[in-house]
């Protein structure tokens, strides 16, 4: 039988060294949706209910189309990034590595999905 510490067990099975970026960049991207999603709910509420010309007019101009965007961008990603520590932490092997770029491919196609209609709104 070995005697082992608990730490000789645990050592090359530990964290990743990046545990503190991810933690404050969710606090941040927390923090930030914390402000965005207020702002976006008010400036999509009062677009809601117009006529097409209306609601074109209204996320023509500059406010609502920034926190719209704003608010795809940083919500997005702040999904992604969870659902990525999630699969990191309970898929292993090439179903992990397969999961990890699809949840990245998907989120990155909804952002850019998103800007190019608001784009399309907003000109």
């Amino acid at each position: 039988m070995r005697y082992l510490t608990d730490r000789k067990r645990a050592q090359g099975l530990g964290a990743s060294g990046r545990g503190t970026q991810h933690h404050w960049q969710m606090m941040v991207s927390s923090i930030l949706l914390c402000i965005l999603i207020p702002l976006f709910v008010f400036t999509f509420g009062m677009g809601l209910g117009g006529t097409h010309e209306e609601v074109i007019a209204y996320f023509g101009r500059p406010f609502p189309a920034i926190v719209t965007a704003l608010t795809l961008i940083v919500g997005v990603s702040h999904v992604m990034h969870e659902a990525q520590e999630a699969i990191e932490d309970y898929m292993d092997g090439t179903s992990g590595k397969l999961a990890y770029i699809a949840v990245s491919a998907f989120s990155y196609t909804l952002i850019v999905a998103g800007l190019f209609a608001l784009v399309k709104l907003a000109l």
